[in-house]
């Protein structure tokens, strides 16, 4: 207890000096009144979800339009127009300590906007194509509210964008001729992008609204549980007293986190608070401490069996099952977090760092006791998930209830032990579900937002801009694959920048995923529509950490007390040699499992891919079991290519079975390591006094 009292004051201490961006924090602004409000206003919002995953047989329609009023009325309520504090008569612009009435005005207003495709759908549907002046008026006051509020609370690059955009539309006819098509009238866009669903009320807002949003709450409902806790105790258990146990322990609990939250910030503020400052005790770096839990969090995203809000919509633009989706998903993130403990293990030899002591670290047994019953909505929601092929907001609401049910007889067990009234569980239950509730739909405001405002860009870009910048970046890349996945991979890290992770992969998907596929059949290569898309997937998160913005690299430095830049260069430089898979897979399908239903060959790929990811990773960073001599550096990365693209070697020697290639790389990678084993053993033997 005193260990974690000292963490918390070492929190609270690194906050004052570095500022967590505004995502990171989840209590409301706001009298105790105007508390009191939002917490209803979520409490209503859940319980609507809900009861859509349930009871409620709504038109997909509705639920989007109600969803997003529920969004953007807590959008307005818990974000101020502006983040640094203003003086004078505009003071309530900053203001944290309660809703000014413009705020609550706009608040009305916006979500009474996004109400009306559900108040007037009937009628809307009617005149599909021919708007009356009232659809403009309300349509234009929605796109601008909905612009403000992906400002206030996502940051201005989206909403910049997205304006781009517009203007663009408007003006495309007086264009130059290589970017120049028919304009759209008023009516037009606002038919498009506000009456359809095609638009704002797209694809990406169904997702948000029918799935997202129950996983996000069954995250944060895991969390106000203490299953957080538990993963980063259990984690600690089995890797603390390795070498850099520590920081092996915080990759594997943010990737057990990282599988219910799907959000890179949560993830750190969760697990980083503890292991953080763990990693910095036994030796390691603040920035590197911090860059090792970023790059872990971001990670987190890839994780199945949530993997962010993207990867829902990725099952739902391909039109296939989500269990397809983590399927492919599997092998890439388990490699990458493969990796990133190879990373931690090769800087912790370089630097000479050992792990915990036993007395630090958890006993194994008493923590699995202790906490065990929380893998119990999770197996729940695994089983929905992979055998009983449920829909995904079906198996949530299920493992949800479960959940709910778990915490009240764990509310009820603590009440008997301290032989105190039923009455008071019952209470600290209730509360509990009400912190949650509050909690997970502040927390699900970005995504909805997100994904609404992504839906302007994706309507304009389905109006003809989509076809001229996709032939663009054909001509740029010259017709050649490798170029243009180059080029999408900078596009992503320099959209993501300011666009959180699901609508830099939204606008991605939709202009760059189907030029990677046509280039490839120009090339006489056929990709799967789904490496695409998780290409795009996995290069947005990977803009979490990419500096100078990189949100999620400052929450960790604010942990660490270390400089923020540097700690998302660091955390960068970890998650781009994890990244490697990402190139791998568009050349080489098996992957991503792509036409293979055996689990013993599955296996296989997935060994060989950590061993030539490994190889990567050793080249970069100088280290494998010793300091690389300058040779060894090609031939690891001979070993890299060997493992990832079996294929290609086969082709060229005309092997007829791929995976005999396997093989080669193996009895080389081996005679590395053998050589260096041997060479740090006769380091140490002169060493020895």
């Amino acid at each position: 207890m005193k260990e974690h009292s000292e963490q918390g004051e070492m929190l609270k201490s690194t906050n004052a000096q570095h500022e967590i961006p505004e995502l990171v924090q989840t209590a409301p602004r706001g009298s105790d009144i105007q508390t009191s409000l939002i917490a209803a206003i979520s409490v209503l919002w859940c319980a609507f979800q809900l009861s859509t995953a349930s009871w409620l047989i709504m038109n997909s329609a509705y639920i989007r339009s109600v969803h997003l009023g529920f969004a953007l009325l807590l959008a307005f309520f818990c974000f101020p127009a502006l983040k640094k504090p203003v003086k004078g008569f505009f003071s309530f612009l900053s203001s944290k300590t309660t809703i000014p009435l413009p705020d609550i005005l706009t608040a009305l207003i916006a979500s009474a906007a996004a109400l009306y495709y559900y108040i007037d759908y009937s009628g809307i549907s009617m005149r599909s194509g021919l708007p009356m002046p009232r659809d403009i008026v309300i349509g234009s006051v929605l796109v601008l509210l909905l612009l403000e509020a992906a400002r206030r609370v996502i940051g201005p690059a989206l909403s910049i964008i997205a304006s781009f955009f517009t203007i663009y539309i408007f003006f495309a006819d007086r264009m130059p001729d290589a970017f120049s098509f028919r304009s759209a009238s008023a009516a037009k866009y606002i038919d498009k992008i506000v009456l359809s669903s095609e638009g704002i009320y797209g694809i990406p807002l169904d997702v948000s609204a029918t799935v997202v949003f129950l996983f996000v709450l069954f995250g944060t409902m895991l969390d106000r549980a203490g299953a957080g806790r538990f993963f980063i105790d259990l984690s600690l258990s089995l890797l603390g007293r390795f070498k850099g146990g520590p920081a092996k322990a915080a990759i594997v609990a943010s990737g057990l986190t990282g599988m219910i939250s799907g959000s890179s910030i949560a993830n750190i503020v969760t697990t980083g608070t503890f292991t953080i400052p763990l990693m910095i005790k036994t030796g390691y770096k603040p920035t590197k401490a911090a860059a090792i839990e970023v790059a872990a969090s971001t990670d987190g995203q890839l994780a199945p069996p949530v993997m962010g809000a993207a990867a829902f919509i990725i099952a739902e633009y391909l039109g296939i099952g989500y269990i397809d989706v983590i399927k492919a998903a599997a092998i890439p993130a388990f490699v990458s977090y493969a990796t990133l403990l190879f990373i931690v293990h090769a800087e912790a030899s370089k630097s000479g760092l050992e792990g915990l002591s036993r007395e630090e670290t958890p006993n194994f047994l008493s923590v699995l006791k202790s906490g065990i019953h929380f893998l119990l909505p999770i197996a729940m929601l695994l089983y929905e998930l992979a055998v009983l092929r449920h829909s995904p907001a079906v198996s949530v609401f299920r493992a949800i209830i479960v959940l709910a049910v778990l915490m009240l007889t764990q509310e009820v067990y603590r009440c008997i032990r301290q032989q105190s009234k039923i009455s008071s569980a019952i209470s600290a239950w209730l509360k509990s579900l009400v912190d949650a509730a509050v909690a997970g739909s502040r927390n699900m405001v970005p995504v909805a937002i997100a994904c609404a405002a992504a839906g302007i860009i994706v309507g304009i870009i389905t109006m003809g801009l989509g076809s001229i910048i996709t032939e663009l970046v054909a001509f740029i890349a010259g017709d050649n694959l490798f170029i243009l996945v180059i080029i999408t991979a900078v596009a992503c890290l320099l959209l993501g920048m300011g666009l959180p992770t699901t609508a830099t992969y939204i606008v991605m998907a939709v202009l760059i995923a189907p030029v990677i596929l046509e280039v490839g059949l120009a090339q006489g290569f056929v990709i799967p529509m789904m490496a695409a898309h998780l290409f795009c997937f996995y290069f947005g998160i990977l803009a979490d950490d990419t500096p100078p913005v990189g949100l999620a690299a400052y929450a960790a430095a604010a942990i660490a007390d270390s400089p923020p830049i540097k700690t998302g260069i660091q955390a960068f430089l970890y998650d781009i040699r994890t990244a490697i898979i990402a190139f791998m897979f568009i050349f080489n399908h098996d992957l991503i499992l792509h036409n293979i239903n055996s689990w013993g060959l599955a296996i296989l790929i997935f060994t060989m891919a950590c061993i030539g990811n490994f190889s990567f990773a050793a080249a970069t960073l100088g280290w494998f079991i010793s300091k690389n001599k300058w040779y060894e550096v090609p031939i690891l990365l001979a070993v890299t290519f060997i493992m990832m693209q079996p294929g290609i070697i086969a082709d060229w020697f005309s092997i007829e079975n791929k995976y005999l290639v396997y093989i080669a790389g193996l009895i080389i990678f081996a005679g590395i390591f053998f050589s260096q084993a041997r060479r740090r053993g006769l380091q140490e033997i002169k060493s020895t006094p």
